[in-house]
């Protein structure tokens, strides 16, 4: 049986890395928004039948692609990246920068496809000479970004092995993480990462002159209310040990100076860690608006979008990661993560269907004690923390099988 003590494993990951950072520039170069992923779907595409991985192509929308290695067990492991980008003007100055105006890699996304490939490469070599302890999955899915990329791919076959391979008996995933240093990982059991619900509130008043503002009823005044209102669902609807976040984010109403307008629309995010305080947070923002909406004389109505559920990590999936994770990297370099972070992920579709742990990999170069956060304009992945994503995906890939 091949195992990583028989060979050379981060020998193998060195020798891909020149072509890997050159791929992860190349990507960096060319995003493209989600269900967009065209060249980034023929780049992966050409890794994998250049390395002889056999594919399933065409998925979630066209742009999902997902490779499969055979091993000796029933069931397979899973890996999964993010290959779309964000709608951000890029501000690195980067050689690579974007070429295409006004889209950009500042989620790193770019760097999660070229770890997942560079682990596709690694263990395909390995493969040649012996059969891996357990089949491997490869999941490259568009359109984390707000477009559930990640429901498809589930929804399509990618973990039940109605597509290509056997079924999937856990998954792993990672993020590159701009709070923790090059060389160290973090995850915790349970939740990771926040449900991400939004939602768009029209009201609707009289419009009238603004001199005289008495024979009209005022949305912008009614809206105002509602803004500092809605913080009372974290303030006084939900218990201080419990989590949410309510964000009102636009607030868009008017046409010129004189005019009170008819309608205002306000859009924004709900973040919660369970289902209960979700719905709570759904139905007071509801009672918020329709109520105060009537007290100034106007209408309020809600579009609420429930969307990425919580990211939730299986506690025995945990432990598996962590005991891989602390020969590698040191077992203080494998931090405990105190608290889930209020972002949301679309990895937790996975999570719903297998056992899965989503892990955040260290991204703060040496030397520094910080560096620009995700989805700002000048955010780029660090080529250092390449080798150490694909020795952890490899090494989790390449377990024995109990």
């Amino acid at each position: 049986m091949t195992t990583t003590t028989t060979i050379d494993l981060k020998s193998l990951i060195q020798q891909e890395m020149p072509e890997l950072i050159a791929i992860r520039h190349d990507l960096h170069a060319h995003p493209e928004l989600g269900y967009q992923e065209n060249r980034t779907n023929g780049v992966i595409r050409r890794e994998l039948e250049q390395m002889g991985v056999e594919y399933v192509g065409d998925l979630a929308g066209g742009t999902g692609v997902l490779g499969h290695l055979p091993g000796q067990h029933d069931h397979a492991t899973a890996l999964r990246a993010d290959i779309d980008a964000l709608p951000i003007v890029e501000q690195t100055g980067a050689v690579y920068a974007s070429q295409h105006e006004g889209v950009m890699h500042a989620c790193g996304h770019d760097g999660h496809t070229t770890i997942l490939v560079g682990a596709a490469r690694v263990l395909s070599k390995i493969a040649r000479d012996a059969r891996l302890p357990r089949p491997v999955s490869f999941i490259f899915q568009p359109a984390e970004e707000g477009g559930a990329g990640g429901k498809r791919m589930v929804e399509e076959g990618c973990l039940n092995g109605s597509r290509l391979g056997p079924s999937v008996e856990s998954i792993f995933g990672l993020h590159g993480w701009p709070h923790l240093p090059l060389g160290q990982v973090s995850t915790r059991p349970g939740p990771m990462l926040a449900a991400a619900d939004m939602f768009e509130l029209r009201i609707r008043g009289t419009g009238c002159h603004a001199a005289y503002p008495h024979v009209g009823h005022d949305p912008i005044v009614a809206g105002a209310a509602v803004v500092s209102a809605a913080q009372q669902i974290a303030s006084r609807n939900v218990g201080p040990l419990d989590s949410v976040v309510v964000s009102i984010t636009q607030f868009h109403a008017g046409t010129t100076h004189n005019i009170i307008p008819e309608e205002v629309l306000l859009t924004g995010t709900v973040r919660t860690l369970s289902p209960e305080t979700q719905q709570l947070a759904q139905e007071r923002l509801h009672e918020i608006a329709t109520n105060i909406a009537a007290a100034h004389g106007c209408e309020a109505h809600l579009d609420y979008h429930v969307g990425y559920p919580v990211t939730r990590n299986d506690p025995k999936a945990v432990q598996t990661f962590e005991e891989i994770a602390r020969p590698v990297m040191g077992a203080d370099n494998v931090v405990p993560m105190e608290h889930p972070v209020m972002g949301g992920e679309d990895f937790s579709f996975y999570g719903q269907a297998v056992p899965a742990c989503f892990f955040a990999l260290g991204l703060i170069p040496d030397g520094q004690t910080s560096m620009p956060d995700l989805h700002q304009p000048t955010f780029d992945f660090n080529d250092d923390a390449l080798a150490i994503g694909i020795e952890l995906f490899c090494r989790l890939a390449m377990r024995p099988v109990a």
